[in-house]
């Protein structure tokens, strides 16, 4: 464990990420302008890519963050049989949902039922498979549907606020099922699909676009919000949420359904609208 990813199990995570929250929010002109381009600078962020490339237009650091991207800047794949990759960023882990667990890196591994929140709603993956998506912060932080998606339910999860960048991915056990996290729950013409918006550390901000802000408040017990018979339908590669702050985004899908796209793995860079899966 490096020892960064140590302070971190030390660190009052709700408080700094409150802290990291205002000054995210603030509209003040050199506060602003100063995260702006320290993170510009230091990720190196494509700017041609946004729908507004003057960072001096945004007016907050936050605003920047969860920035659109000009028209065509991302395109889905062609093939109607594509589950689509929900966001840009990097593998941090895919494959087979194994006796009900989830691989997170060498030797560490956690539940399905423990990331879900429920041993009910994680029954249906078990044999399937997932993908785990890490957005850094230089990368686009809104996320869009894999497939045409009804929405059934979100669950609201509360817990830590790790980092989830990789060396805190190698070192914190059972990391994704231990940070507060979203659990969207959608129906689809092939069966259940989860779509989970994991938070870390530093603002940890989630919004839906069906409920707006929903991470923070951060929580003390699961909430569980029903949409059914609400008639929230998202299409194959809508924008569907986004993180305020890097994070990561976590796909389930049921057994027998799709097989993942030939030459993903760990680490493997993947873009918005690319190909995760193939409809079997």
């Amino acid at each position: 464990m490096d020892a960064l990813t140590a302070l971190t199990h030390a660190l009052p995570h709700r408080v700094l990420s409150s802290l990291a929250r205002r000054l995210a929010y603030s509209r003040h002109p050199r506060v602003r302008r100063w995260l702006i381009d320290t993170v510009v600078r230091r990720f190196g962020v494509d700017l041609e890519e946004a729908a507004e490339s003057d960072p001096a237009a945004y007016d907050s650091f936050n605003a920047f963050f969860t920035r659109a991207l000009r028209a065509g800047a991302r395109a889905p794949d062609p093939d109607p049989r594509a589950l689509l990759m929900p966001a840009d960023g990097r593998i941090s882990q895919c494959g087979a949902i194994e006796d009900g667990r989830i691989f997170q890196a060498k030797g560490r591994s956690f539940t399905a039922a423990e990331l879900l929140g429920d041993e009910t709603a994680a029954r249906p993956f078990d044999g399937g498979v997932f993908a785990t998506v890490y957005l850094s912060p230089k990368d686009y932080h809104r996320v869009h549907m894999p497939w045409d998606g009804t929405l059934l339910e979100t669950v609201h999860i509360p817990g830590r606020l790790f980092s989830v960048g990789p060396a805190a991915v190698r070192a914190v056990p059972r990391l994704f099922a231990r940070n507060e996290r979203l659990v969207c729950h959608f129906d689809t013409d092939f069966g259940p699909m989860a779509v989970v918006m994991v938070g870390a550390l530093l603002v940890s901000g989630v919004e839906t676009v069906w409920s707006g802000i929903e991470i923070p408040q951060y929580g003390k017990s699961v909430v569980v919000k029903d949409y059914r018979g609400a008639g929230i339908a998202l299409a194959r590669f809508a924008e569907m949420a986004r993180f305020n702050y890097g994070s990561t985004v976590i796909v389930l899908l049921p057994p027998g359904v799709a097989e993942l796209a030939p030459g993903l793995g760990a680490e493997s860079p993947v873009r918005l609208g690319q190909r995760l899966a193939t409809l079997l």
